[in-house]
């Protein structure tokens, strides 16, 4: 017999009755039934109830004194016990379990490691500070919640292997040392001792790498590979680290990418789900599209509610607050409100409040239309009848709906709305439940304003291709003109969450020295920092794309979780600490010394604070 196990905690069944067996696992819960004292014995694969009593002990000849220990357990001491699988009474059955039908009576108990006070609870759904849990996260992970959610997360990640594989994808690794590239976040950087005053940046993105592999004359390549941003965290974004299925395809259009990459998104929801999913081929919205009717560019489709442009109703209208606003060159979204004329005035009142206290605003007009569809509401008045119909037709209003107003610059009018859509969403209950509802975001700015800097920057990704190549660059020669640039770039959205960006690749020198200086930089900037690429695509670079769905955040779909870190093993905690290892963690003397870092004396006065 096996020293440690004959079966697993999840094994045992009914045709096992009979059999002597051995589990080792952790000490799940006790129960002491009157001299009966059973025990939930816990492995990776399950849970089964284990038993001993005085007269099992007499008759299976187990000792007084480890009858003791087994009485005394604490809970997630680990232990291996050795004896006879028996049926549960009738009445006994806990059909919840798999093993739920046998039990095991201990003939043989071997404690390995005795467990202490547990500083959290490990058989209970406790709502344990999120510090407390990472700190412990060995003991948070053996919680049955986050044991599956780190399960279906290496099934996600070999589903998506092995589709990628079917597809004709090969996987290649990428350096983690690597030099700074404008991805659009903050760089982790890595000194070299070797080289004093020079440092390796970690990857935001195998950006780079995988264009070369293109270059190189793979044709499909692909990793789960690990990107490292020195960014703040939020809900659907993890600090520090992140997993991405990363990807590249040579001589493909945007639509080849969509059309190959769509089975495998589809394919691997539909298995980890009994939800509805978006079937291909998925659909496209612009840029321009997503923000005029829903006020965001990653949209979640499952709220009904579209914002319209209700700009030109008000530009004559007798409203002088909106009217004299879009003189001066400001818009008007309208977002409608279902079914809520009926509602009390406190509900109006609540998102004028949410509208000024969450997102800065003035306040939120509004319009009611009654169930004779009347107009009412403060602002009615200043609308003619014909405007009030032609308001109720271009937003698409029934009889017993609101519509509520922002009003700003175009792009601020429409974030404001697309917050407004999304808490009336969530307010009216609308939102479609039981279903992933996917879209792709196409024809995205190639450029954007950077106000803190006053110039022109990238607005997505510096490598894509501008729609219209070199000569739409060439004859852009106003700021209008620049910002008009739209790129062969992409997004994939899910249920409102951007699984990943992507884009059709510049692979032209020309366009990109071009694309760049636009931006800002000199051709020698251009070679010093992307040198490699510059030189790859001199010797001949087919056209590519690809893009990089986040692996963390299609676990986090499939989960049904809300935080990001609740998927991830050992994850940094909001404020970008290790509370498990306690990174980050003061370099010695001796390591600075070795690698010529000298600290600040702001730097130093932090650290002095922490002694």
């Amino acid at each position: 017999m096996h020293k440690y196990r004959t079966h697993t905690c999840g094994e045992l069944s009914a045709k096992h009755v009979g059999q002597t067996v051995r589990l080792s696992g952790w000490v799940h819960r006790r129960r002491d039934h009157g001299g009966v004292y059973f025990i939930d014995l816990r492995d990776h694969y399950g849970v089964t109830q284990i038993l001993s009593s005085e007269l099992d002990q007499q008759v299976a000849k187990l000792s007084k004194e480890k009858y003791a220990d087994y009485c005394s357990l604490s809970f997630e001491s680990v232990i291996t016990v050795t004896g006879k699988v028996v049926a549960r009474s009738a009445d006994a059955v806990n059909p919840s379990l798999p093993t739920g039908e046998v039990e095991v009576v201990v003939e043989d108990l071997e404690i390995i490691s005795r467990a202490d006070v547990l500083p959290i609870n490990v058989n209970a759904d406790y709502n344990f500070p999120e510090d407390l849990r990472l700190k412990y996260r060995f003991l948070d992970l053996r919680r049955d919640k986050m044991h599956a959610n780190i399960v279906l997360r290496n099934s996600v990640i070999y589903s998506l292997r092995r589709r990628m594989v079917e597809a004709g994808f090969m996987e290649f690794q990428t350096p983690i040392l690597t030099a700074s590239s404008p991805e659009g976040a903050r760089d982790f950087l890595v000194p070299s001792r070797v080289h004093p005053g020079k440092f390796f940046a970690l990857p935001q993105a195998p950006q780079q790498f995988k264009q070369l592999l293109m270059v190189s004359g793979f044709d499909r390549y692909f990793q789960i590979a690990p990107c490292f941003r020195d960014e703040d965290a939020r809900a659907d974004r993890a600090p520090g680290e992140f997993y991405q299925l990363d990807l590249e395809m040579s001589f493909v259009t945007q639509e080849d990418v969509f059309t190959t990459m769509e089975p495998v998104l589809e394919g691997v929801f539909r298995e980890f789900t009994s939800k509805t999913v978006t079937k291909a081929p998925f659909p496209r919205i612009t840029y321009a599209d997503a923000m005029l009717k829903y006020g965001i560019d990653k949209p979640d489709l499952r709220n009904p509610i579209q914002i319209s442009d209700a700009t030109e109703i008000f530009r004559d209208s007798e409203f002088s607050i909106f009217k004299n606003a879009i003189v001066h060159g400001k818009v008007v979204r309208a977002i409608p409100a279902p079914a809520t004329s009926e509602q009390p005035r406190s509900f109006f009142d609540k998102m004028i409040a949410f509208a000024q206290s969450e997102l800065g605003a003035a306040g939120l007009a509004y319009i009611t239309y009654d169930k004779d569809g009347v107009a009412k509401g403060p602002i009615a008045k200043f609308l003619s009848p014909e405007k009030q119909a032609e308001l109720k037709s271009v937003a698409g209003l029934e009889n017993g709906d609101s519509v509520f107003f922002t009003c700003d610059v175009e792009l601020a009018a429409a974030k404001m709305a697309g917050k407004v859509r999304i808490k009336l969403g969530e307010d009216l209950g609308v939102i479609e439940q039981g279903v992933y509802k996917f879209c792709w975001i196409v024809d995205f700015p190639f450029y954007e304003f950077n106000e803190e800097d006053q110039k022109i920057d990238f607005s997505h990704n510096p490598f894509s291709m501008p729609q219209g190549g070199l000569e739409v660059l060439l004859a852009a020669d106003t700021i209008e003109k620049q910002l008009a640039i739209k790129a062969f770039q992409y997004d994939i959205v899910c249920n409102g969450i951007e699984l990943s960006s992507g884009a059709i690749r510049n692979h032209k020198p020309e366009i990109m020295y071009k694309a760049f200086e636009i931006a800002g930089y000199s051709n020698e900037e251009v070679d010093t920092r992307f040198g490699a690429m510059i030189r790859a695509f001199k010797f001949g670079a087919p056209p590519h794309g690809g893009f990089a769905p986040g692996i963390d955040r299609i676990v986090m779909l499939l989960a049904d979780e809300p935080n990001i870190r609740e998927v991830i093993c050992f994850p940094l905690n909001q404020g970008a600490q290790d509370m498990l290892m306690g990174a980050p963690l003061p370099a010695t003397d001796k390591q600075l010394k070795e690698l010529n870092i000298l600290l600040s004396p702001h730097a130093r006065e932090e650290l002095n604070k922490e002694k």
